[in-house]
């Protein structure tokens, strides 16, 4: 018997105990899956059924092959196992290889070693080209854009998304669609990807001649995000935290006597009584009701803080408990999160628990006009990151960990889906491939408020939108730490504020000093609450350059929608690398910071303390005017710009935009 053959619209290999299966997936792309002793299984984790894509298999002794539009698989008879694996595109040249069997070293590309329990750890070696650029795999606290030579834990944690799609200067886009806990080394000689625990290997591949043609075939078969509401193209003012009800709306009708425009005022954690209530506290929120229709009348809408996490303490926790709703310890007492007293996680992978997760909430938020949520802890948020000593319904979290940021954001996506909320978003510190189909705005996390975060954040926003996340946001002004009082902080503040008109969602939040103690009627302490963050916290000048900026972001509407209608229709990033929109130009594959927000205007944010000038570099074959003060310069050159402080430069291409010249 042939050891490889075609088998329907698939072509198969076994040997020695492995099913490998090669198969056309949406268009230009193949799915790979392998498994041994037993048939892999079609799982959805990510990928979505596919039409039925009519593929060219060709079936040899030595070498066979299987062609999907532009890409093309081949198998070629192994040594040391069934088939060694390699991609190409459809002129011929080499996208992607399994590393082979290096001859005498024994060795096999795709690695099964058992463990205890009927899983696997599995390790799946590729050759490596040391001049490949690679870009994508979510959000990770570091300055690079280019993740060649990075080792990357394949692992969800607070500031950390692992959504694990790349995409290669080479041609070729890749999904590793497995949820487990493990790494992926991207070296000089060999890529490696190392799952802890698992049944199978599961990825998908697609070949495309521009990163946009393989952005878009990524998010065809993942899903894309829906279209933004018009509240999202605005300005959000959050903080840690508005306590009570009458700090909400006051600061929402300082806004409005002000004559600035606010969009969505979130009111962040410990709103409940106790983690995992999942309703307000009735003695610092008496009238939720009256509170959302003041704010509607102000044109703002409410988001509200739900995290995953229940204390021992909670009113709902004995029902969750003995329903089997809850995350589970390996070992010991089921305790998983140790903030402020005891506490473990719901288990979103249960869809029992997903649905009684969404009835609390339906009934305590929805029903009193609340259609905005704000996911956080969603990674989930462990006290330590023990991965394989806690187990879901679905598996431990080294089997599926990475899926639970995903699932928690669909708990609350189809559950407004099916209360008639067309455009469903979720606020959420955490996702995985395919989160954006869930409305999932992704915000990095809990970071610092330096100049070294903030740098960080533009390649983490890059990333995240190569790996498949449109929607992305950061704290504006980093969340731990900063004084509004203190002039260095201010001017880190002002310089990020400007760059976040030109992210996706722009949204002012974090943990400002002095902290506030907050005491209840029956002498409780509660969580406390940071100091000042609204506009006007920063001292009066910078009232007016961060008003300024509010009033740009509104008056980029137009522009902005239509960037949310390119990624609700075809995938598209908001923020695109410089090479996603001049892939011919070599030298924008190098460029980290400065990118294109959308395809008309080209964003130079300040990203180092007392800088006032800034280098940019401007793109061949275009025309580009500076958005200050409307200077125009010929593209192919770099130029060097002034910079005050109450500037960002901002290019508009050719003759974009014109209109929003001199708002700045």
């Amino acid at each position: 018997m042939e050891r490889m053959f075609q088998e329907a619209n698939r072509l198969v290999c076994r040997w020695d105990g492995e099913t490998l299966i090669v198969e056309p997936w949406g268009e230009n792309g193949l799915r790979v899956r392998s498994a041994m002793l037993r048939e892999p299984e079609d799982t959805d984790y990510a990928l979505l059924p596919q039409e039925r894509a009519e593929a060219v298999i060709t079936v040899g002794e030595e070498r066979s092959e299987i062609r999907n539009g532009k890409i093309i698989g081949v198998m070629e008879k192994g040594k040391n196992s069934g088939a060694v694996l390699s991609f190409y595109n459809s002129e011929g040249k080499l996208l992607l290889a399994e590393a082979g069997e290096d001859g005498a070293l024994n060795r096999r590309s795709r690695f099964f070693k058992p463990v205890i329990g009927g899983d696997y750890q599995l390790a799946v070696t590729f050759a490596s080209d040391p001049e490949e650029k690679l870009y994508g795999m979510g959000q990770y606290q570091q300055d690079f854009l280019n993740i060649k030579y990075c080792n990357l834990e394949l692992a969800q944690r607070n500031s950390q998304a692992s959504v694990p799609f790349l995409l290669s200067s080479l041609g070729y886009g890749f999904l590793w669609h497995n949820p487990a806990v493990g790494r992926v080394s991207f070296g000089a000689n060999t890529t490696e990807w190392f799952a802890q625990s698992t049944k199978q290997l599961d990825y998908w591949i697609t070949a495309g001649d521009t990163p946009d043609e393989i952005e878009c075939a990524y998010s065809a078969v993942t899903g894309r995000v829906p279209m933004m509401p018009e509240y999202g193209l605005g300005f959000w003012q959050c903080k840690l935290r508005y306590w009570n009800q009458e700090q909400i709306l006051s600061v929402a009708e300082t806004y409005h006597q002000k004559g600035i425009k606010l969009d969505v005022i979130v009111c962040d954690f410990f709103h409940w009584p106790r983690m995992g209530d999942f309703r307000f506290d009735e003695e610092f929120f008496p009238d939720p009701e009256g509170m959302v229709k003041r704010l509607e009348e102000l044109g703002v809408q409410l988001m509200v803080s739900v995290w995953p996490e229940v204390a021992w303490t909670s009113e709902n926790y004995e029902e969750m408990k003995q329903k089997g709703l809850l995350v589970k310890a390996e070992k010991g007492i089921d305790l998983a999160k140790l903030f402020n007293e005891n506490s473990t996680f719901t288990d979103v992978t249960n869809p029992q628990a997903r649905d009684y997760l969404w009835e609390k909430c339906r009934k305590n938020y929805l029903e009193k006009g609340i259609r905005l949520f704000w996911l956080d802890e969603a990674e989930p948020g462990f006290t330590t990151y023990d991965y394989d000593n806690y187990r879901c319904r679905m598996g431990t979290q080294a089997q599926v960990g990475n899926l639970y940021p995903q699932l928690f954001t669909r708990t609350f996506y189809e559950g407004l889906r099916r209360e008639g909320v067309e455009k469903p978003v979720n606020l959420v510190r955490c996702a995985w491939a395919g989160s954006q189909r869930y409305g999932a705005l992704v915000w990095s996390g809990d970071i610092h408020s330096d100049w070294k975060t903030f740098r960080r954040q533009v390649c983490a926003g890059l990333n995240m939108g190569i790996a498949g996340i449109p929607w992305w946001t950061t704290d504006i002004g980093g969340f731990t730490g900063g004084d509004p009082e203190d002039a260095a902080f201010r001017q880190l503040l002002v310089r990020w504020f400007e760059w976040g008109t030109f992210c996706p969602v722009m949204r002012l939040h974090g943990d400002r000093l002095p902290a506030e103690r907050v005491t209840g009627k029956d002498g409780r302490q509660h969580q406390h609450t940071g100091g000042p963050n609204e506009v006007w916290s920063f001292g009066e000048e910078n009232e007016k350059i961060l008003a300024a900026y509010i009033r740009l972001r509104d008056a980029m509407r137009p522009y902005t929608r239509r960037l949310m209608e390119e990624a609700h229709q075809y995938g598209r990033p908001v923020m695109r690398p410089m090479f996603y929109e001049f892939p011919g130009q070599e030298c924008c594959w190098e460029m980290k910071e400065q990118y294109m927000f959308g395809s008309d205007m080209l964003v130079a944010p300040v990203l180092y303390e007392d800088a006032m000038e800034r280098a940019v570099y401007l793109p061949e074959g275009h025309t580009w005017t500076l958005l200050h003060d409307g200077t125009a310069y010929e593209g192919g050159q770099t130029v060097s710009v002034k910079a005050p402080l109450s500037v960002i430069p901002v290019f508009l291409r050719d003759d974009s935009c014109r209109e929003l010249i001199g708002r700045i």
